[in-house]
């Protein structure tokens, strides 16, 4: 009995030895993902049209022979992640040709949304240095993030004064913002009685546009800050403001904050839906309108386990890399009231986020 027990033990430690090592190679996932995507592996299986073998693969990589053997073991690490998959060309053959899966996708560079930008902010070296100086954080008490610590000044000044990462942050976030033309037809009720709406911290307006797209007759305004929505393009449906949503806000029947919000401390975003408030009350002509917050909510019950785990990495990164974190229904509900709201909606369309309607 007591060698059963003892061959038992020894196999949980076992499990648990590559239960630590898978989570301390996940970097490896997101490196390979990331060569995949600079090589171009995802647009040469699509382009290919059909299952494409490894040798078909190579050529079109326009890579030596003798790098078959390391593409077959990066391919391989990828297949079982999810990120492509293997099949037959023909039922009875032994030949099998790579495809893509949904997830890969969505790396399209010729498709939208493609989130390959995305994948590239997340491992470029800006942003994964800070992870590496986390410990040493927690023993400082001068830099507000580790994000500080690795680069001397707040991300956002970083963006200001680096131009080649401003351009790769802000291309990362207008890919994610192409995920919002799958689901803005189907939010139509929410925009309904609404002319004009403001989207604070819009970028290049990406998510403006999806909407104006859906809703033609809106008036869009992006609000963000000067040196990114320089020189861009309006129409009569859709204009650039430069400007600071901690100091003024234009005013609107609706305003939205499309992954602002996590960005910001508790104290932060009350200051910002404050201004939101002021945005949306004309007390001349009684009007009230609404703010539209797209963000992540915390222990919701319908969640899968994969997407729990996922928000809470985004929390952890936003406490690496800004000062704002991810929050429960609670603790929105906590910072509405404080902002003067009366009541809010959540509306769980997203995935990962969800649609947050906050009504004065």
């Amino acid at each position: 009995m007591e060698t059963n027990n003892n061959v038992e033990r020894v196999s949980e430690l076992f499990k648990a030895q590559a239960h630590i090592y898978k989570h301390v190679f996940a970097y490896a996932n997101s490196m390979a993902l990331n060569c995949a995507i600079q090589l171009g592996i995802p647009d040469i299986i699509h382009n290919h049209k059909k299952p494409i073998t490894l040798p078909d693969l190579l050529s079109g990589l326009k890579l030596h022979s003798s790098k078959s053997n390391a593409i077959h073991r990066l391919m391989r690490l990828l297949v079982h992640a999810q990120f492509f998959d293997i099949i037959k060309l023909e039922e009875n053959s032994e030949t099998e040709g790579y495809v893509l899966t949904t997830s890969s996708r969505l790396l399209l560079k010729s498709e939208i949304p493609n989130l390959s930008p995305c994948v590239r902010l997340m491992v470029d070296p800006v942003f994964v240095t800070p992870w590496q100086l986390l410990e040493g954080w927690f023993h400082k008490n001068e830099e507000a993030t580790p994000f500080e610590t690795a680069h001397g000044m707040p991300m956002w000044d970083l963006c200001a004064q680096n131009p080649i990462f401003d351009r790769v942050f802000n291309e990362a976030m207008a890919s994610d913002s192409q995920m919002m033309r799958l689901v803005v037809k189907d939010c139509r009720e929410v925009f309904e009685g609404l002319s004009s709406l403001v989207d604070v911290g819009g970028g290049t307006g990406i998510v403006a546009k999806t909407i104006l797209e859906a809703i033609p007759h809106l008036k869009c305004t992006v609000l963000d800050l000067p040196h990114v929505v320089a020189n861009m393009p309006q129409t009569e449906n859709l204009i650039y403001v430069g400007g600071n949503m901690f100091q003024c806000i234009p005013h609107a029947d609706a305003i939205l904050l499309k992954h602002v919000m996590h960005n910001w401390s508790d104290e932060d975003c009350v200051k910002i839906l404050k201004r939101c408030r002021e945005a949306i009350e004309d007390k001349d002509e009684g009007r009230k309108g609404k703010v539209l917050i797209i963000d992540m909510v915390l222990g919701r019950d319908e969640e899968e386990a994969n997407m729990t785990e996922v928000k809470l990495i985004f929390d952890v990164l936003m406490m690496v890399v800004a000062t704002g974190r991810q929050r429960t229904e609670k603790e929105w509900e906590k910072l509405f009231t404080e902002a003067g709201f009366m009541s809010y909606k959540i509306t769980p369309l997203l995935g990962l986020r969800s649609l947050i309607q906050v009504f004065p």
